[in-house]
Parts: structure tokens; sequence; C-alpha cells
């Protein structure tokens, strides 16, 4: 889902039969990848590229394989994020949804599949956004599915079907899926087999808790959220979520156990710190926050070790850097910046090779 400076705060932070026919031709030009210098500070970063160009691109996710990229993307006004592809050097761009709006794609482990979120139960059109009458809020769209296509777009089909928000899938090595739902009430997280089935509640408390990634190994799970007790901020919390609303605040980084057990509290920072994933070795985890920004505009890169301690800052740009993903071999970096835009909001996908 997206996050704030993507759509300036999208996420902290995310079809059915219709549309099941042929695979979507959609292939954009390519644009070649363009290097571009690393900023005072970015010493783990070398040879970073830039793979899109203009727009709105984000949660681009490497392939188990490591030769490609899953991605959302919003191409001009009006628009709203669709699923692309693409090598990790930026060539052969491929548009794989087609209408409503999609979020967080990731491909299975035998790359022959892409799960991805979607509205398209809700119709073809973008839905509305909400306006800003109860301050800056978000949509939990209540029409996101979670759904499951070919590579090429084809063979589409859903993986869950219940009321309410189901998104932010990612998946283990073995196939099980992570992801998040409103479906009892609240946000919380769950996993899933590869067919949708043997659905498993993880999280048990009130607040926010989504955007879950599982470990190199499998057996822990990272992921951003906020407990909230009894209160103003728990009342205004459920009553935006009766509406599919949601109000963003400081978010932490925690991991627990595959199963769920064993949750503990990763970062202390009171900002708002999301997007975490684990180093190929599992012992740190990048992540984005706003922590060294007195105005909680500006989201950098952070390292931190599981055990919470050891914080390292990644990232100096001053706008945006969000949704850090390693490769499977470690050596490289991809994440979604605003740096080096030509328009106000534009947003990218950069590749790095990591020192």
């Amino acid at each position: 889902m997206r996050t704030p400076s993507v759509r300036i705060l999208g996420l902290l932070a995310a079809a059915a039969a219709v549309v099941a026919g042929a695979g979507l031709s959609g292939q954009a030009p390519a644009s070649p990848a363009k290097s571009v210098a690393p900023l005072k500070g970015e010493t783990r970063l070398s040879n970073i590229r830039q793979l899109s160009f203009g727009g709105e691109n984000a949660e681009a996710y490497f392939s188990f394989d490591g030769a490609r990229l899953a991605f959302q993307a919003s191409k001009g006004p009006g628009t709203c994020d669709q699923i692309y592809t693409m090598k990790i050097d930026g060539s052969d761009v491929r548009k794989i949804s087609d209408g409503g709006r999609t979020t967080c794609s990731y491909y299975t482990p035998d790359g022959a599949r892409v799960v991805y979120a979607s509205t398209i139960k809700g119709g073809r059109a973008c839905p509305p956004v909400p306006s800003f009458d109860q301050g800056y809020v978000w949509p939990i769209y209540d029409s996101y599915d979670i759904y499951i296509a070919d590579a090429d777009g084809s063979n589409i089909r859903p993986l869950t079907a219940t009321p309410g928000y189901d998104a932010e899938a990612t998946i283990r090595k073995d196939g099980r899926i992570v992801f998040t739902s409103v479906r009892d009430g609240d946000m919380e997280i769950y996993s899933m087999n590869a067919d949708g089935g043997d659905v498993r509640r993880l999280t048990h408390r009130a607040g926010p808790d989504g955007g879950p990634f599982y470990s190199p190994d499998g057996r822990q799970i990272v992921f951003r959220g906020r407990a909230l007790t009894a209160g103003p901020e728990l009342d205004d919390y459920r009553a935006l979520l009766e509406k599919g609303l949601w109000r963003p605040t400081s978010l932490e980084i925690f991991v627990m156990n595959e199963d769920g057990s064993n949750l503990r509290q990763v970062t202390n920072l009171k900002a708002a710190s999301f997007a975490p994933f684990f180093t190929p070795d599992g012992t740190k985890i990048i992540f984005s926050t706003n922590v060294g920004d007195p105005k909680g505009r500006n989201f950098d890169l952070y390292l931190i070790n599981v055990d919470g301690t050891g914080l390292e800052r990644v990232t100096y740009n001053d706008t945006f850097d969000g949704f850090p993903m390693f490769s499977p071999d470690g050596r490289q970096l991809v994440f979604a910046s605003n740096r080096y835009a030509k328009a106000e909001g534009e947003t990218n996908v950069f590749i790095a090779d990591w020192k």
C-alpha cells in the first residue's frame, strides 16, 4: 500500500472472474536505466541506477531469482496504480493489471505468477479518494482483495473474498503468504497457503499492524505497527476504520515468530517508521522513517539490528526514500525515492549495489 510521500503519504505505512481472461499485452517502451550519484553520506550505496521515469512508481520487489521486479505505478493525473513488471536493468516493462486500484505485488517462488491486491471487484474505475473533512486520512478500501495471476497478467483469480480490506501480501520461499486484513474489525496480520486456504490470524491487539515480510529463513515476520490502548486515539481509529479510513500516526517496527508468538518491538523512535525488510543474513532490518526530520515530512532509509541496537542511517535524501528490499543474494538494494524528481510528487524506482 502507498506511503507517506508516495501520494504524499498514502501508507505507512498496500479481478475475479469478471476479468479472468487473456493476458494483458500492454508492454511499455523501455527506458534505459540512468546512473545517478549517491548523495553525501550514502556510503552503503554505489552504482545507483534510476529504473523508472515520471509518475508515481513504488513498492518494487524482487522475484525470487533476482531477475525481475514487480511494482505499482500511476502514470498520469486521474489514473490509479496498476501493477507492472520489469527486468532489474529497467528494460522489458510490462503492465499486468487492468482496472480498479492495485497495490502490493509479489512474485511467487517459481516466478510463474504474481500476487497483488486490487479493488476490481468494486468496479473497473478508480475508487474515490476521501475528502479531508475528517483531517488527513487514508483510504482502506473495503473492495481490496488479494489476487494471483500468471506473470503476464492472465488467469487472474482471487485468493481472498472476505468483506473489508485484504492487501499487503508477501510470500515465503515455500509459497506461504503473509498479509494484512481488517476482516475481524481491526488491522491485523494473517498468513495463508498459496491457494488461499489455511488462513491464520497472527496478531491480536488494537492498532494498525501491517506491511509484513518473512525473514530469509521463513521463521520470523517483520512488520510495522502501533499498539493502541483505551482512550480517544483508539476510539478515533476504530470509528475511522468502520468507514474504511485510517489516520496515520507514529509507527514502530516489530518482529514476531512466523506463528505470531514472541512478538517484540525493535524500534522506539516515536516516529513514522514503516516498510521493514530483513537483510539476507537475517540479523538486521532496513526500513523507512521520518525520525530525522522534526517536521515529519522527510523519510530516509535506516538499518537496525534485530535486537533494536545499532541504528544506522543509510540514505540522506531531503524528500522521500522508502520501500527498500534486498536482492536474494544481498548484493543489491531496490527502493523508491523522490530524489532527482522532475515534478513535485514524482516517485521513481532506484536500484543500487550494497556495500
